[in-house]
């Protein structure tokens, strides 16, 4: 039976229930690998397996989570022999009864710019895994967290094999997975490439899944796929705290999402997948077939495009000198400061444009697409017209992004519409062909039927398509202004389309510019223009947007219109003749950070060319480098530590805890004060001076547990607030983490466990260091934690994250 036989004949699909939870009743060894232990004792394996199939699972994960060159790496054993051999196992138990997933889980390193794994290196580890699948049905992609992660384990999939393919991320009980990844970025993502299910599994219980599917469910009509734990687990006993009745009950909820695959992750046992196949009997599977809204997206900013929203312009080379040669300089700076002016300015989509003579436009485009989504969570225009530099472009940007454009002639359709399918972007159609620009708003209108058939042909839906009628000069084709106007209108009226217009190529060759684009941009909003592309830094063009969405009903009760305008006051009318006689000054490509000051716009930011908070809180690592450089001229670099360096993380910190910023913009700012650090220690080291450690810390995972994601974020954070650390590593020794205390004469131990089964080593490695009597403070942390838990097993201190770990360091050691 194949996996799509499987869902015509099946009205919902079982799937199977936790691994480790039934690998640890049976007595699995403290610190082995599952994955291992389906080599070294297989029957143990297919034991669970079996018992997930009697419960009447359809669908078996292969005991494969954590088989990758990375998790694999001191294993002995190389990750095709683990995959073989856990295919093998799980086949053994499915028979003819059920088939068989081969799981795919994170490598368990951080990607960038959270960490320092690229891209295209997790994606050679994941087609590393895909490539060793023979004999398997499916595959599963589960648990992951981070969604440029998730993308580069679907496109190793898709790219290598044409199994089917089922994905689920982990969220928290904020509604964001562990890096702020947002329901609707993980679904319009994973929908986009081609993915057979998504959903939901571990972290949390069936009841607080619930409104996170229900989210999901707003951005998907796939079937959805939930498996939640079987609620907490008490980290004293590693009992979870819901039985399988009442899980059942609280998955009967999720039917009406359209959930059709339902099992079990962490604390799940057979007994859970029989209750479910039991409550599903006589239930009928809920297909939906809602309108999904047309939007764009990063992992933590879903922008939903329905009414008029502002692309920035200003990131193209054509006519902009400056930004020619910083490009052709390779000043990524310069780029990266025009991007934060125009979110500042109102944009809330960014064109990126990179093409000119004599520069390799793909290396350039990928460059600055992954320079900006380091700094900024704003969605990206993709702007080319080269289609291997889509490809790349669109391969790596992490969301659902914009692609700028395809149009009407047959070469265009053939090599961009396939490009933009595989990635899942929306799409600018132009409407010109192999007769160019028509004058006629019918022909206009006839190109863009003609891309729309194309278009839905090979998949591409109607709501990712926005026509673009092209603007023309009214200097050279006057009469053509209301024909482009009137095509716009039409398109909406006569297709059901959505709309982008470059504006600003209006007044080409008149006087009084900013004139001519304000009106005309007020004449297309009206006429149903949907993606304005325009200068958001020129107040007369963002304000004519933001007033027009209020008139509209579109910013329902002005809400955003007041937040904008709350502190405006009108300029004197004297002031004002003088701003409309005054020619703009030249762009000039600028070295330093931060925007600078826009006397026309009321909100335009303030020049913060001198302030490291700024550019600490906006990622700009160079400019933090030269910045601290300067200010050592005429300032003691203890002044700048803690004057400027440390107030500047103590704001991301409080900013992360209270939800304003997620993950990566925490550890962005952290890396962006390490550049500021490292320039103070080469100054103080070159006047003969030292940088004094504010304290010493040993960090350490705990024997058996060989997690250290989060251990290895607190390490960062507190390297950048000055503390030196002691990174044990992961699987440390009770008796190592005590010499290591004793040897570097510390008073601060953080230790760190993901697993109830570990907790007993961290308990052991705190009751040793208490043996000892070494005069030293403990903090723990880790998923499976309370602070109950941690003050039982005798720690000081129990930090619920980074954060929390810096606070008890400056408690202890300052």
């Amino acid at each position: 039976m194949k996996f799509h036989e499987l869902i015509e004949k099946k009205e919902f699909v079982l799937l199977d229930g936790g691994m480790g939870t039934m690998l640890q009743q049976a007595g699995l060894e403290t610190g082995k690998l599952p994955e291992v232990v389906g080599i070294t004792t297989p029957e143990m394996i297919k034991s669970v397996h079996s018992a997930y199939v009697n419960a009447g699972a359809d669908i078996i994960y292969t005991c494969t989570f954590g088989a990758n060159r990375y998790k694999l790496a001191r294993s002995g054993y190389s990750v095709r022999e683990v995959i073989t051999a856990a295919i093998k196992n799980a086949k053994a138990a499915a028979g003819e009864k059920a088939l068989v997933a081969l799981d795919i889980g994170p490598l368990g390193k951080l990607l960038v710019p959270n960490g320092s794994l690229q891209f295209e290196e997790a994606y050679d580890a994941f087609r590393e895994i895909v490539a060793a699948s023979d004999g398997a049905d499916l595959f599963v992609i589960e648990t992951m967290t981070d969604l440029y992660e998730l993308k580069a384990a679907i496109l190793a999939v898709k790219e290598n094999s044409d199994l089917p393919l089922i994905v689920s991320m982990s969220f928290e009980e904020n509604g964001r997975t562990f890096t702020g990844c947002t329901p609707s970025a993980f679904a319009l993502t994973a929908d986009g490439l081609g993915v057979d299910a998504l959903g939901i599994n571990c972290s949390l219980g069936p009841a607080e899944m619930y409104p996170i599917i229900s989210e999901i469910s707003r951005w998907t009509n796939l079937p959805l796929l939930v498996k939640p734990n079987a609620g907490l687990p008490d980290p004293e006993t590693g009992e979870y705290s819901i039985e399988a009745a009442d899980f059942c009950a609280f998955m009967e909820k999720t039917i009406r999402f359209g959930v059709r695959f339902m099992g079990g992750c962490c604390g799940t046992t057979p007994e859970f997948i029989t209750g479910l196949s039991k409550m599903l009997e006589g239930k009928t599977f809920v297909k939906q077939s809602k309108e999904i809204p047309s939007a764009v997206c990063t992992p933590s900013k879903t922008v939903i495009i329905d009414g008029p929203k502002i692309v920035g312009e200003r990131l193209n080379p054509t006519a902009r000198r400056a930004l020619k040669e910083a490009l052709l300089s390779d000043n990524i700076s310069y780029a990266l400061n025009l991007a934060l002016e125009q979110t500042e300015g109102g944009a809330e989509i960014l064109d990126v444009n990179v093409g000119i003579p004599d520069i390799d436009e793909a290396g350039m485009m990928c460059k600055v697409v992954k320079a900006i989504q380091e700094i900024s969570d704003t969605p990206l225009q993709i702007d080319t017209t080269n289609p291997k530099v889509m490809e790349r472009a669109l391969r790596i940007y992490n969301g659902k992004p914009l692609l700028n454009s395809v149009n009407g002639e047959k070469k265009s359709m053939e090599n961009v519409l396939p490009v933009a399918k595989k990635y899942g972007a929306a799409l600018i159609a132009l409407t010109l062909d192999e007769q160019g620009i028509p004058k006629t708003s019918a022909d206009r209108i006839r190109i863009a039927k003609k891309i729309l058939e194309n278009a839905e042909r090979i998949g591409i839906k109607k709501k990712e398509i926005f026509v673009d009628c092209l603007t023309l000069a009214a200097s050279a084709e006057q009469e053509n202004v209301m024909n482009t106007l009137d095509a716009l209108s039409k398109v909406k009226s006569e297709l059901g389309m959505k709309t982008a217009l470059g504006v600003s190529n209006i007044s080409f060759g008149l006087p009084n510019r900013p004139l001519i684009n304000q009106t005309f941009l007020s004449m297309a909003l009206m006429a149903g223009l949907d993606l304005p592309i325009i200068n958001p830094n020129d107040e007369n063009m963002t304000g004519a947007v933001r007033a027009y969405r209020m008139l509209a009903s579109y910013d329902k009760n002005a809400v955003k219109y007041i937040e904008a305008y709350k502190d405006f006051v009108p300029a004197k009318a004297a002031n004002q003749k003088v701003a409309q006689k005054t020619a703009p000054a030249a762009e000039k490509p600028r070295n330093f950070a931060g925007p600078s000051k826009a006397s026309s716009a009321p909100e335009a930011a303030a020049d913060t060319s001198r302030d490291l908070g700024y550019l600490i809180a906006h990622g700009l690592r160079e400019e933090t480098g030269r910045l601290t450089e300067e200010l050592l001229n005429n300032n003691d670099p203890m002044e700048i530590v803690n004057g400027m360096l440390i107030p500047a993380l103590d704001k991301a910190g409080s900013e992360f805890e209270t939800g304003r910023i997620f993950l990566p913009q925490l550890i962005m700012a952290a890396n962006c004060a390490q550049a500021a650090f490292e320039v103070i220690k080469t100054k103080l080291k070159e006047s003969g001076a030292s940088s004094e450690s504010k304290g010493k810390i040993v960090l350490a995972t705990v024997k058996g547990d060989v997690h250290d994601i989060g251990k290895n974020i607190v390490k960062v954070l507190l390297e950048n607030y000055g503390f030196e650390v002691i990174d044990l590593g992961k699987d440390v020794e009770y008796k190592a983490v005590a010499d290591a205390v004793e040897k570097n004469d510390v008073r601060l131990v953080g230790l760190s466990a993901l697993m109830t089964t570990t907790l007993v080593s961290m308990k052991e490695t705190i009751s040793l260091l208490r043996e000892k009597n070494l005069p030293c403070k403990i903090m723990v942390g880790g998923a499976v934690l309370t602070k109950d838990y941690a003050m039982k097993i005798g720690a000081d201190f129990y930090a619920r994250d980074a954060k929390e770990s810096v606070d008890i360091a400056k408690e202890v050691l300052l």
